[in-house]
């Protein structure tokens, strides 16, 4: 069942290791087939090396497993919360990549410095409430793609793919499996960039908005022209 997706989320799992986006088991890729209503994500803490299609599990929307043996990835619950939520969204990637994470732990939001960070996504990397003691006690992996889908109530999510969930890591988001992952990698190289730059001159401030535009929408707008027609 769903061969071809299993594969694509299989490969967009190692490729974490292979961007270095992952410690140990410290994350996790799933994709979804939107007609038939069901995701693929990987199997819990299967080390990454040892990771092949048959640690994908097949789940609905509803979180029952209609194929494969193994327990499914702890972070599914908000994975499926997001589908869910935003029906443009065909993959999500969760990390705790070194950089990305520590603007999670700090709280704080990752600002648009500079066009690298545009060509990606639209403004500053907004970061969650922090969750309630009674949140996550009880379905702490549901409340927290709840304080995620609240953070983004005035938020385009396909214009801001990822998000800074407090005190915990990013989740990240794209079209498919493979495009989640890739904006992962933008995420953590651009909190790299930005924790370089505040070093550097403290009190520097956002990207003009003019720049910040030209930038996201002459690669994601509807009058695109960054790249070659008709390729990815």
């Amino acid at each position: 069942m769903l061969k071809k997706l299993k594969e694509e989320v299989t490969k967009a799992n190692k490729d974490l290791v292979k961007f270095n986006l992952v410690t140990l088991t410290w994350g996790n890729v799933s994709g979804i087939d939107r007609d038939r209503g069901l995701v693929v994500i990987k199997a819990s803490g299967v080390p990454y090396r040892k990771l092949t299609s048959a640690h994908m599990l097949v789940v609905d929307l509803e979180g029952k497993v209609v194929e494969g043996k193994l327990h499914p990835s702890t972070d599914l619950p908000t994975h499926l919360l997001l589908y869910k939520a935003w029906p443009e969204i065909g993959g999500i990637t969760h990390t705790h990549s070194t950089y990305a994470t520590m603007f999670a732990q700090a709280c704080k939001p990752i600002r648009c410095f500079g066009t690298t960070h545009a060509d990606y996504f639209h403004g500053d990397i907004p970061v969650t409430r922090s969750l309630t003691q009674k949140e996550v006690e009880t379905d702490y992996e549901l409340n927290t793609g709840k304080v995620i889908i609240e953070r983004f109530a005035q938020l385009d999510p396909m214009q801001m793919p990822a998000v800074l969930v407090a005190n915990h890591a990013p989740f990240v988001w794209g079209k498919d499996a493979r495009s989640s992952v890739e904006n992962s990698l933008a995420l953590e190289e651009t909190a790299k960039m930005a924790l370089g730059t505040i070093q550097i001159n403290p009190p520097i401030g956002p990207i003009p908005k003019y720049l910040l535009d030209k930038h996201f929408l002459r690669k994601h707008g509807p009058k695109a022209y960054y790249g070659q027609k008709g390729k990815g």
